[in-house]
Formats: structure tokens, C-alpha cells, sequence
């Protein structure tokens, strides 16, 4: 199974990194599935995938706090509105699709929405 695990990671690995110049393909969600493959596979990838320079900083802060940055959540709510429209628009799709797809859009925005975009702050010690 460590073979697959490792073959998997990279698979997401390399989709995260398309991901950085394909508007819509996200990144940080294909690199936390890397992430977990790797820490499955190879503690070695998986190291230098949570350190890496551009990579690493997010997936320490999703580990961390649970934060996906505003930006990325307003792209996440802005592909799905534009995903449905086009679902509803131009690929005249049943309403049973529609209605199921929007069910689970609307699930993902709510989670997406409701994780911190930043880290907490500190309270000072009294």
C-alpha cells in the first residue's frame, strides 16, 4: 500500500502545482491530500512537502488553525456560483442534478466560509 500511497501523493502533488497557473483548479486541497499520502508513504516527502518554501506555509496553517485565506474562499464561493449557472445556463441540466449539485455546493461554501481566514490573535498575559 506504501506504493500506492506514494504513487497517489505525487499524483495530487502535480495537480496542486497545475493548479497554480489553471484558474479554478484549486492547489491547497490537492496538496493536503499530497500531504496525508506522503505522511502515509515517505515521512521524507512528507517533510519536504511541509516545509517547502511556496507549499508549505499553507498547509502549516491549515494544520494549525484550520485557515483558508479569504481570497481563496472567495474564488472556492465564486467557481461554484459560476458552476451551477453554467449547469443551469448552458448545459441544461435535469433539475434533479441541479438541485443535488446545489445541496452540496451550498454544504462545501458553508464549510469553506466558516474557517478562519487568519491566524488568532494573541491575547497579552495579565
Amino acid at each position: 500500500m506504501k506504493s500506492a500511497y506514494f504513487l497517489l501523493g505525487w499524483c495530487c502533488f502535480g495537480l496542486g502545482a497545475v493548479g497554480i497557473v489553471i484558474p479554478g483548479l484549486p492547489t491547497v486541497p490537492f496538496m493536503l491530500v499530497a500531504l496525508w499520502l506522503f505522511s502515509k508513504s515517505s515521512p521524507r516527502f512528507h517533510g519536504w512537502l511541509y516545509s517547502h518554501r511556496l507549499f508549505g506555509p499553507p498547509l502549516q496553517r491549515w494544520q494549525k488553525h484550520g485557515i483558508i485565506p479569504l481570497r481563496a474562499k472567495v474564488a472556492a464561493v465564486v467557481m461554484m456560483v459560476a458552476s451551477l449557472a453554467y449547469m443551469i445556463v448552458i448545459a441544461n441540466v435535469g433539475v434533479g442534478i441541479v438541485t443535488l449539485t446545489a445541496m452540496i455546493m451550498l454544504l462545501g461554501a458553508i464549510f469553506i466560509l466558516r474557517q478562519p481566514s487568519r491566524e488568532p490573535r494573541l491575547s497579552p498575559d495579565r
